[in-house]
């Protein structure tokens, strides 16, 4: 994860330093900062091989067919390697920051989807849904620019069932390992396999911290992560892994401890491991380490 918390040109040299350590994709979040769309075009010129993806976009300030308009251009800008990664966010920044409706947020991704997901693919679209209409009469002039794979924030069963049946996946944050095996992998993928699709990617987001002291760097993430304790659908994930804290879920200790950790992960059915790695700098440098020494694994 690269957040987009420094000016505009160190955010562009963090994505492509990326690259450049290695990695195989850079997720940018949106928040209430840069927009991630044009940090990843940006970042198209300044690296060749990652993918480089939104983690995640919040769907209701865009209409759909304005969104699939300024990811087809991201993608003409990256040669193709954009990764659509968008969410429904939460209530109190849907009503409290933005004033719009958070009304059924399952039914509103459903027709946001069904907008969204034909107007990347060069179709028409016409969508009378329940939350939301759109109506292009013509595709979007983005000269056969092909579609980026859609994968959709999805934490409750409602919305990972949507997701499998109309994404390529699904990108989680702050959802243990137990609770990515038992319950992420399982409702997703049996979602996609009664829709006919493919097995879903699964992109799991989990802070990290190579350590020697790991009381220390449990403490540091508390009170980093603090904003993600108690907002419902994170609270949700960490009741269901018996965590108090986003810090009991981040993959937190020593160089093995970590690879362990990271071992556990993908044999609970994560496809891709999405890292956000904090801590002093040290840490942060010796985390960097560790990932890349696992990549070969």
């Amino acid at each position: 994860m690269v957040w987009p918390t420094a000016r505009l040109d160190e955010v562009v040299a963090l994505v492509a330093q990326v690259e450049a350590d290695g990695f195989a994709a850079a997720w940018v979040p949106q928040i209430f900062g840069w927009d991630a769309l044009t940090v990843l075009a940006l970042a198209g010129d300044r690296t060749t091989s990652i993918r480089l993806g939104t983690a995640v976009l919040p769907t209701h300030p865009t209409h759909p067919l304005m969104m699939a308009a300024s990811a087809l251009t991201t993608q003409a800008a990256v040669g193709g390697r954009l990764q659509l990664g968008i969410g429904v966010s939460h209530r109190f920044i849907v009503e409290d920051v933005w004033g719009l409706s958070f009304d059924r947020p399952v039914q509103w991704a459903r027709d946001y989807l069904a907008a969204l997901v034909p107007t990347l693919q060069g179709e028409r679209t016409h969508v009378d849904g329940v939350r939301l209409r759109a109506e292009l009469p013509r595709p979007l002039d983005t000269f056969d620019t092909p579609a980026p794979p859609v994968l959709i924030a999805a934490l409750g069963p409602a919305m990972l069932r949507l997701a499998g049946e109309h994404t390529d996946g699904t990108v989680t944050l702050m959802t243990g390992v137990r609770t990515v095996a038992e319950h992420i992998v399982p409702t997703i993928s049996v979602a996609a396999a009664a829709a006919g699709r493919p097995a879903p990617r699964i992109v799991v987001g989990l802070p990290i911290c190579v350590t020697s002291d790991v009381e220390a760097a449990r403490e540091r993430g508390r009170k980093e992560f603090a904003a993600y304790t108690n907002t419902p659908s994170y609270r949700a994930m960490l009741d269901k892994e018996g965590a108090a804290d986003p810090a009991d879920v981040a993959l937190i200790g020593s160089r093995d401890q970590v690879l362990e950790k990271l071992d556990a992960l993908r044999d609970a059915g994560a496809t891709e491991y999405m890292a956000w790695v904090f801590g002093a700098d040290e840490e942060q440098a010796a985390t960097v380490e560790c990932l890349q020494g696992y990549l070969g694994r």
